[in-house]
């Protein structure tokens, strides 16, 4: 798990979760822990959940303290140099936050993507030129080359749904048809966005369905926007990634995935495909969007 796809946030993850059992079957508190460590409860709290890589002397010194058997030792310290490794957003710097980091590689990961947006066209989705128009909206005081440098990021991540190895996630999308009617002020742009949600539509691989205004309100009005990520079964030793609800907001973000919390997103989900066109119908209302404009 190496590679530039993979990255280092499934075995931090993974490796939080492993930490997380050894800790609490040894009865060791979190402050125990950290004061094994001689570091801050803080640390252990980051490395449980995945924010951070983690040390092999870290690893091998936690191990001890929770009287891992030698097996799961192995298991541990190898978990801890993969998540030494960096996936190909990490060479754009301090341009791509910490918990948007986490994201992306989950995102790269993922098997499956569920996306429901009642205000914009997703990253995965969107041209050149409408990112850039978002990004000038939301970092007014930003310069010019770092917006350019977020605008790449959202354009390589694009990568994830036409790659050959490993195999493209499956991408189904469902946007509210305010989506489609919000434009930006570069009409053309927008048109050119409208025509890029066809061809995207057209791959084999990405479902996308319209939300019409006259469905009434979804139960995913009391969610707002959000992705759901199913993950692909892991091989040996390693545990599947849980599903994980994924909620962004203008500071940082939320990562769910305790299994009541899946579930009541797997309902406001199962709502959405029912009142959602079809696709076929969906791209009718696409193209009678982008006439009305021309």
């Amino acid at each position: 798990m190496t590679d530039e796809t993979s990255g280092s946030t499934v075995p931090r993850r993974q490796l939080g979760r492993l930490l997380t059992q050894l800790r609490e079957d040894a009865s060791v508190s979190l402050d125990a822990a950290a004061e094994g460590l001689d570091c801050s409860r803080q640390k252990v709290w980051r490395i449980e959940k995945g924010l951070v890589p983690v040390r092999v002397v870290d690893a091998r010194a936690m191990c001890e303290i929770y009287r891992a058997p030698e097996d799961m030792k192995a298991i541990v310290t190898g978990l801890a140099k993969e998540t030494r490794a960096k996936g190909w957003w990490h060479s754009y710097g301090e341009i791509v936050p910490p918990w948007f980091s986490l994201y992306v590689g989950l995102e790269s990961t993922a098997a499956l993507m569920r996306h429901y947006d009642a205000e914009l066209i997703p990253g995965l989705l969107q041209t050149r030129e409408y990112a850039a128009e978002l990004f000038r909206r939301k970092n007014p005081t930003m310069t010019e080359a770092e917006r350019e440098k977020l605008v790449e990021v959202r354009m390589h991540r694009q990568h994830v749904l036409t790659r050959r190895l490993p195999s493209a996630p499956t991408l189904k999308a469902v946007l509210s048809e305010a989506v489609l009617r919000r434009t930006i002020p570069d009409r053309r742009a927008m048109a050119g966005q409208l025509r890029h949600l066809l061809d995207m539509a057209a791959l084999p691989n990405v479902s996308l369905r319209i939300l019409p205004l006259a469905a009434g309100p979804p139960l995913a009005s009391e969610t707002g926007t959000f992705v759901m990520l199913d993950f692909p079964q892991a091989f040996g030793r390693a545990s599947t990634e849980p599903t994980t609800v994924y909620l962004e907001n203008i500071t940082g973000a939320l990562y769910l995935d305790r299994p009541a919390e899946v579930a009541a997103y797997e309902h406001v989900w199962s709502d959405l495909e029912a009142l959602a066109s079809d696709e076929a119908e969906s791209e009718k209302m696409i193209n009678m969007i982008i006439e009305e404009r021309a």
